[in-house]
Order: structure tokens, then C-alpha cells, then sequence
């Protein structure tokens, strides 16, 4: 992960708990309507890839323990991980590409409306992605992955001021290019094959020479339609168009996307995709269906967008009919780190990883709240351009004091607990019911973070060692870690304070 020169450690906020009544009049605990539904309050627990689908994208129990154990704590609406539209191979990651993924998902919202008592609102959020390969060993590349061509030739004849490369055996280039120096491959070979090599091969939207990726405008208002008339068939109460970070949608908002197409270049034409598929989704599932956006405030990333190109996006979703605008930041394959061989590039390794998911680590800014700024100048373009469209803050918030604090500033209309709710999933049932104190508070390591990028089952370093003799407990590497965090063990009659929804 990348770290400041000299980073700052932060401690965690300190926290004043509200009594029950405090809690009861806080906005926070207020309703608020999104589309056609009302959160029963302005908690949200955003999209976390937890690595516990089958390898062809099926829920499995883990998974369904895993929205069990968040749904519990009632939040007023709990986003479903990341989960793709296209059905192609994408490993242990939740899939809606096809019908046949239906039962299961079904199943999952019965398991989150059971688990809340029907107070916690399911979304799930979709998402589609280009091919990202793993980072080869040299010689692998060299003998089998990249296409050889004249210009490497007249560029090796160039570079050792020598004509028979120009009419060598491919074997012989090839072996010569595996043996070469750094500064010999950064003059013969271009930007794309240099990045195969070294991060390993990846697409972008800007790959128009690829056929697939050309016809994408084409391909992905279907599909992405298709996909939310499952998830409302499924009974979700709404679909998140994941737009955001290092995939393909955020790929065509991106300043980088200079397709010639009519969807590049322009901010105008790079939404313009973005609003196809949102008028296609919205066609397909209906004006009674919550259909809402996750996209970037800031891609942190040189040349990319900044908060200016993000107020134009979200005036323009507003604009559309999106429901709700849910911000990030950063999160970006460009600066990612260079991943070992045989690993593939996780885009949350640069400095745009690190403003998506800021640690303690930090500059004098520190990593709580840092993204609030950037969504309260994007919520005050989108309510001075004449919509209410509820905006969603996330990033480093833990306490009630931050999270009420930018509610009644206006700084956003909602407010998301990613890291602070795996730490503790039962925040918002403690907080409302006056027992604050006994909040199990996130201390922004980063711990879960690694685990992702290993793609490991995600926990929580605050609770997976816990209790490993607890009967009946799943757990994982061996028994070393469990996959869900302890039960809150609270009193019955404060248990009934809130209430079943029949």
C-alpha cells in the first residue's frame, strides 16, 4: 500500500455516545426517502467484496452468513458486494449474469429481511470489468506473450547498431529481448507491452482495435439491463451501477478515455454511455424501482477526473433520474504498485488506493472523514442545479458525532460505515439504543484491505482471533481466523426496544 514520505500516526477519534433520546432526534435516525422506498434511517453499510462465493459466482452459505451477521444490526440499507453483469468467469466474486444465479440470490435478500426484521433496506450493486491478467515471469512473456513485429526488429537494429536483427529467426529475437536491458526494452518496446511485462496485461476501454471492447456502447445497456430485472426479481429493493474505481464504467467517465467514438474525449461523451445504461436500466425495471450510482468524486490519478468533472456527472445522473449518488475516490489501476510475478495489479495499491481506503498513516489531514470535502461540493452543485437526489458520504467515519455532524452540515444526506461496520456489524443497533460505549471501533490499519488483495476470505483483526472454541463457529486458514464476528450479547428487554416488523 502506498504511504505518505512521512505520514503522521493518527489515534482514532474520541467518541461522545448519545443516550437513546439524543439518538432518537438525531438525523442520522431519521427517515429518508430514495425513489420510491423510505430508509427507516441515514446509516448505510457501502459494497464490500467479502471472497465467499463459489468460484463460479454462486452464493454460497458463507455469504449469506456474511449479510446475516451485517443485517442484524439493522442499518438502514446494506449494499450487496460488487457483482457482475456478464456471465464469464470471475472467481469466488457474486455473479448475476444469468437466471441462473437467481435461487440463490433470492435467498440472500430472505436471509437480510429475516435477519433485520424487514428494517434494513438490500441493494445489490453491478458491476462489469475488462480482463486483467497476472503479472508473467520475463521469459514466459518474451517467448510466448508478446507479439513480435517489425518495429521491434528496426527498433533492436537501432538500439545495437546492427541490420540482421531485421532478418533474424523470431526464436533468436525473442531470446535476445528476454535478455535485455531495462533501458533496451524502453526503446524498442511501446507503453502497453512494457506494462504487460511488468504489471501484466490488462484492457481499457480505450482498447478499440479489440473488437469487444469497441462494441462495448453496443453490448452493455443490454446487459446491464438484463442484470437489475434479475436483481428486482430476486427482491432487492433497488440496484447500485457501479461506475466507480478501476472498471469498466469508470473507465468511459475517466479523462483518460480518449476514444474517438463518440464516447470518449468530451465530459459529454464520456457520460454518455453511463446514461445509456442507466436509461436502459431504468426502461427495463421501472420508474418504481430504486436504481442508484457509485462513481468517483476524485480519480487522484495524473490526468484523471477531478472534483469539477465529478459535479458535472452528478448534475447529469440527477438529471437522468438516478435515485441516489453514492461517492468514492481513487481506487485506480494506474498507479497501483507493481504486483509481484504471478500476482495480478490491484488497483488500491497507489496513492488513489490510498484515498479510497486512507489509514491512520497518514498527512496532517488524517484518514477521517477526508472524503467529506469533495462530497459536499458535489452535493452543493447537484441541489444548485435545482435536484434533491440523495448523496451518500463514506470514508473514515466511526462515530455518531462525525456522522451527525455532516448531516446537519449538509455535507452529504446519508451516511456509509464500510470498515467501521465489519469491525462492529451491530454500530447502528448499539448507537441507537444509547450503548455507544460498547462499540468495537475500527482502527483503520487496513488489515481487511489485505486480505483483499490476496484474495482472502475478508475479516476483521478486531474479532477473527476471538473465541475460535465458540461451537459451530466457520472459520478459515485452518481454524486460525473466523469468518464472521461474535454476537453482541445484549440484554432482552433492550433487544425488544426496537422492534419486528411483521
Amino acid at each position: 500500500m502506498w504511504k505518505f514520505k512521512n505520514p503522521i500516526r493518527h489515534h482514532i477519534l474520541e467518541a461522545r455516545w448519545p443516550t437513546v433520546v439524543e439518538a432518537g432526534r438525531s438525523l442520522l435516525f431519521q427517515p429518508i426517502r430514495i425513489g420510491p422506498l423510505q430508509l427507516e434511517n441515514r446509516t448505510w453499510v457501502p459494497a464490500m467484496v467479502p471472497w465467499r462465493a463459489t468460484d463460479d459466482g454462486f452464493v454460497t452459505q458463507d455469504n449469506l452468513d456474511w449479510y446475516r451477521r451485517f443485517a442484524a444490526g439493522q442499518p438502514g440499507a446494506l449494499v450487496v458486494e460488487a457483482t457482475g453483469v456478464r456471465d464469464i468467469p470471475s472467481g469466488p466474486l457474486l455473479r448475476i449474469g444469468h437466471d441462473r444465479f437467481l435461487p440463490g440470490l433470492k435467498k440472500l435478500v430472505e436471509t437480510v429481511r429475516e435477519a433485520s426484521g424487514g428494517h434494513t433496506k438490500l441493494f445489490i450493486q453491478i458491476i462489469d470489468f475488462l480482463s486483467v491478467k497476472r503479472r508473467p515471469e520475463r521469459e514466459k512473456y518474451f517467448t510466448r506473450f508478446l507479439q513480435l513485429n517489425d518495429v521491434h526488429r528496426s527498433g533492436l537494429a537501432d538500439f545495437t547498431n546492427d541490420r540482421r536483427w531485421l532478418e533474424a529467426a523470431e526464436t533468436e529475437v525473442r531470446h535476445f529481448l528476454n535478455t535485455a536491458t531495462d533501458e533496451m526494452l524502453e526503446r524498442i518496446l511501446n507503453k502497453r507491452e512494457l506494462e504487460s511485462l511488468r504489471f501484466g496485461y490488462r484492457e481499457s476501454v480505450t482498447d478499440v482495435d479489440l473488437p469487444h471492447v469497441r462494441d462495448l456502447p453496443q453490448v452493455l445497456p443490454e446487459i446491464f439491463s438484463a442484470a437489475a430485472c434479475r436483481a428486482r426479481e430476486a427482491g432487492f429493493a433497488g440496484v447500485e451501477l457501479h461506475y466507480a474505481h478501476a472498471y469498466t464504467m469508470a473507465g468511459f467517465l475517466s479523462a483518460l478515455n480518449t476514444r474517438n467514438d463518440g464516447y470518449g474525449g468530451a465530459r459529454e461523451n464520456r457520460v454518455r454511455l453511463p446514461l445509456e445504461v442507466y436509461c436502459a436500466v431504468r426502461r427495463q425495471v421501472g420508474d418504481d424501482y430504486v436504481v442508484g450510482v457509485r462513481y468517483l468524486g476524485d480519480e487522484v490519478i495524473p490526468g484523471g477526473n477531478r472534483v469539477d468533472d465529478a459535479k458535472y456527472f452528478g448534475i447529469e445522473f440527477a438529471r437522468a433520474g438516478f435515485d441516489f449518488l453514492s461517492l468514492s475516490k481513487g481506487g485506480k489501476f494506474e498507479d497501483a504498485q507493481q504486483p509481484k510475478v504471478g500476482q495480478a495489479v490491484y488497483p488500491y495499491t497507489g496513492q488513489s488506493g490510498y484515498e479510497c481506503m486512507p489509514t491512520v498513516l497518514s498527512d496532517e489531514t488524517g484518514p477521517f472523514g477526508r472524503s467529506v470535502p469533495v462530497v459536499a461540493a458535489i452535493k452543493q452543485a447537484v441541489n444548485e442545479a435545482g435536484f434533491n437526489t440523495p448523496v451518500v458520504a463514506t470514508g473514515g467515519i466511526s462515530t455518531f458525532e462525525q456522522a451527525e455532524s455532516i448531516l446537519q452540515k449538509g455535507q452529504a444526506d446519508i451516511v456509509g460505515f464500510a470498515r467501521q461496520a465489519l469491525a462492529d456489524p451491530d454500530w447502528f443497533l448499539k448507537v441507537k439504543l444509547g450503548r455507544g460505549a460498547e462499540v468495537r471501533r475500527c482502527t483503520y490499519t487496513n488489515y481487511c484491505e489485505a486480505l483483499d488483495q490476496a484474495h482472502r476470505p475478508v475479516t476483521c483483526k478486531l474479532w477473527d482471533r476471538v473465541e475460535l472454541d465458540e461451537p459451530g463457529i466457520a472459520t478459515v486458514d485452518e481454524g486460525r481466523r473466523r469468518l464472521l464476528a461474535p454476537e453482541w450479547e445484549r440484554e432482552e428487554q433492550t433487544a425488544g426496544a426496537v422492534g419486528r416488523k411483521e
